[in-house]
């Protein structure tokens, strides 16, 4: 007995032995042996990290307006297993598809999804349509939720939101090219968004960090913190008001045109900073899969390629005036010309005769350009002066995919025909813009700009861009002889070209253009891209702009008769925006005391925003003008009710009156200056009779006054009118003979005839 118990107590003594020598083993192997394995283990669910997401940098428009912003947003996610549970199949889906656009037989599918192991999936996510919606979406189907919940008397209906971020422009389609817009997984696809890409970025942070068993931060754990670096906020040259006032000219003439595009741009010639920039058709960045034409995408201002025909004569002009070649009154006999291989024809075929060189710019006349630049500067200076002015090459924009444009020609004919704005000559909008800007600003070719600043949110460093100088092309002295040839192009009221374009009270130059484009090799006059290119004032321009028409529905139409009254109508209203005083001659201007009534009685613009009362005074045709530094209307003047007097202006304030500075009167008339005076609390005396000249501030008693000095107007020559306007636009087509006697190249007798078609490349 006593033995058996001792074998017992052995077995058991050896067991217990045994099954510890096999713990501490085991022990020894995991703490010594895999001790770094385990480790990791161990580091791996203590061991959170948490992705601080960057915001992306917001782009503002030049006065800070915002056009892109980072904006919440939700994505709708559902649950499966409880839909099917609560047995709410059929009224999720049918309320999600009325809601969500979403097709009934994919949220059915999303509904009952399950896993390999036939259990349904606790979340799935709806997209695309579902996928990263706006508040407005969100609430409606949250209330549909909700609506579920309280109809079948549960708490939880397997209907949640994700909540994001995404991109949001608020502005919609304004500018919609010059932004460019983010994919849906948050990628930069076009314009600015993508060529600013990392900038605007910004680069996320993340957060490291101890957890407990049930994922509880450990208080006075390691922590690792990476900041967060928000992306750049870029201010662009972008004027939104003037951007608006483009975009709603566009729309009105692309309707009545009906053309396969349009473009405008607009640009200060000082510093071509780009002002505004638009295309036609265009699409709303905020949806742009919902846009399934492509060539709404593309920005033709800076990709497309065209011969521009009369609007290039300007360069040709600038040649001969800087090289002294350029005679007004000199004769020469117009209709045809015959240059090697080619003869080259004006408008009217048979010609006006023996005219001037003044009159032949007027009317655009083919052989004055032919002979100013083929004859008198020849083919090697021409040249010179065509890549002096940028064609050919890049303008260096800040925006993605800019065409450089062609300029190669080989024959005698090429340079002939390049003269007037032909042959192997292809060139972009903005060039165009760029190098009738030279003209504009006393001969600089500057660099043109669409970003403002840079500004970096963390530090508050802000990079602006300076204007930059190319080169120096012309002579101011030339410049401004150039500057009033093109003056006469557009007041002229008889046989000028431009004279559609002209504005009064204001000296603007510019050059019609209408371009026949070539289909299968051969040019179809049915099909034309017509345009008018200017600036204003001439005095001192505050503005150049083209307009250009890809095919308008009426292909009788010409640059002069289609593009011009839509520069008109943006010009008018950008120049009163920018508080550009008109100038009247002696004809126009009436003393203070005998103006008559317009008969418009100014509206009440209470309660609106101020571009909504800049929107309601230009629908109303009324002259404004903007005072104050600050984005909101605080009153306006005259008050409502008043009855303007023809040439009176309306004022926005947008501060009160008292802290305002006093602006530059010059040019108004005496009865002018004091109803802005008084708006702003300002006393006043003045001398002379007449428009102002100068004025002294000085304070008396802590109250403000301003002493005017008024002068009788000098009349300008250069606005007066022509007493006619009988002669027809001479804007169409004429041709040009070669030696076999077939049309070898389309000539314009005034805009009409430019051979040239809008391509999306830069090849002919």
């Amino acid at each position: 007995m006593i033995k058996r118990i001792k074998l017992r107590t052995l077995l058991i003594g050896g067991c217990i032995t045994l099954f510890f020598t096999v713990l501490i083993g085991r022990v020894f192997w995991i703490q010594v042996v895999e001790a770094g394995f385990w480790q990791s283990h161990a580091e791996e669910l203590w061991s959170k990290e948490k992705i601080l997401p960057a915001t992306r940098g917001t782009i503002t428009d030049r006065k800070g307006d915002v056009l892109a912003i980072d904006a919440p947003a939700y994505t709708v996610a559902i649950n499966p297993r409880l839909i099917n549970k609560l047995n709410l199949q059929n009224e999720v889906v049918e309320g999600l598809h009325n809601l969500l656009g979403k097709d009934k037989l994919q949220l059915e599918e999303i509904v009952n999804a399950k896993k390999g192991d036939g259990t349904f999936y606790s979340q799935r996510e709806i997209r695309y349509e579902g996928w990263k919606i706006d508040q407005e979406l969100k609430d409606k189907v949250e209330g549909f939720a909700k609506e579920l919940e309280e109809k079948h008397k549960i708490e939880d209906a397997g209907i949640y939101f994700i909540k994001q971020q995404k991109r949001y422009y608020p502005e919609k389609e304004r500018a919609a090219h010059v932004l460019g817009y983010l994919d849906r997984d948050g990628n930069a696809v076009s314009g600015l968004e993508a060529a600013y890409d990392e900038e605007l970025r910004g680069v996320d942070g993340k957060l490291q960090y101890k957890s407990d068993g049930r994922g509880i931060e450990i208080p006075k754990a390691n922590e690792i913190y990476q900041p967060v670096k928000n992306g750049e906020n870029i201010q662009l040259t972008i004027d939104g008001t003037i951007q608006y006032y483009i975009e709603e000219a566009m729309k009105e003439a692309f309707n009545q045109l009906n053309p396969i595009s349009m473009t405008v741009i607009a640009a200060d010639p000082k510093t071509m900073d780009i002002l505004g920039m638009a295309n036609l058709p265009t699409y709303d960045p905020n949806q742009y899969w919902a846009d399934v034409d492509q060539k709404n995408f593309y920005n033709h201002a800076i990709k497309s390629v065209y011969e521009p025909g009369s609007t290039f004569k300007i360069v040709t002009l600038a040649g001969a005036v800087q090289e002294g070649l350029f005679n007004p009154g000199a004769k020469y006999m117009s209709g045809s010309i015959r240059v090697p291989g080619q003869t080259i024809h004006d408008l009217r075929r048979s010609g006006w005769g023996p005219i001037s060189y003044l009159e032949g710019v007027k009317r655009s006349s083919n052989v004055a350009f032919v002979k100013l630049g083929y004859e008198m500067l020849g083919p090697e200076r021409l040249k010179q002066y065509v890549d002096s002015f940028g064609f050919g090459q890049k303008t260096g924009i800040e925006l993605p995919g800019e065409a450089a444009g062609v300029v190669t020609p080989e024959q005698q004919a090429d340079f002939a025909a390049m003269a007037y704005g032909h042959g192997k000559l292809l060139v972009t909008p903005l060039q165009q813009v760029a190098a009738v800007a030279a003209v504009a600003n006393g001969g600089k070719l500057m660099e043109p700009h669409i970003v403002k600043a840079k500004t970096d949110p963390q530090t508050g460093e802000t990079v602006k861009t300076d204007p930059k100088v190319v080169r120096q092309i012309l002579t101011p002295e030339k410049a401004k002889e150039v500057s009033e040839i093109l003056e006469q192009v557009v007041s002229d009221r008889k046989i000028g070209t431009g004279r559609h374009a002209y504005i009064e009270g204001y000296r603007v130059a510019g050059k019609t253009g209408t371009a026949v484009k070539p289909v299968n090799g051969k040019y179809d006059y049915t099909k034309q891209v017509v345009s008018f290119i200017g600036y204003a004032p001439v005095e001192d321009p505050k503005v150049v702009m083209l307009v250009l028409i890809d095919e308008p529905r009426d292909s009788e139409l010409g640059g002069g008769a289609a593009a011009a009254p839509v520069f008109q109508k943006i010009m008018t209203k950008t120049l009163q925006y920018l508080g550009v005083p008109k100038k009247l001659d002696d004809k126009a201007k009436k003393p203070a005391d005998t103006e008559v009534s317009s008969g418009v009685v100014t509206p009440d613009l209470s309660g609106l925003s101020l571009q909504e009362a800049k929107n309601k005074l230009g629908e109303k045709g009324i002259s404004y003008a903007t005072l104050g530094g600050g984005k909101e209307l605080v009153s306006q003047f005259p008050k409502a009710g008043n009855t303007l007097k023809a040439g009176q202006y309306m004022y926005l304030l947008t501060e009160e009156g008292r802290k305002m500075a006093i602006p530059n009167l010059s040019g108004k008339s005496l009865r002018e200056a004091m109803e802005l005076l008084s708006a702003l609390q300002v006393a006043v005396t003045a001398e002379g009779q007449g428009y102002v000249v100068s004025q002294t501030a000085s304070e008396e008693d802590g109250r403000r006054k301003v002493h005017l000095v008024l002068e009788p107007p000098v009349k300008d020559p250069a606005l007066t009118e022509s007493e006619t306007d009988t002669e027809a636009d001479s804007d169409s087509n004429s041709n040009s003979d070669s030696d076999s006697g077939k049309d070898a190249s389309s000539a314009d007798g005034g805009e009409g005839g430019e051979n040239a078609g809008q391509n999306g490349d830069s090849t002919p």
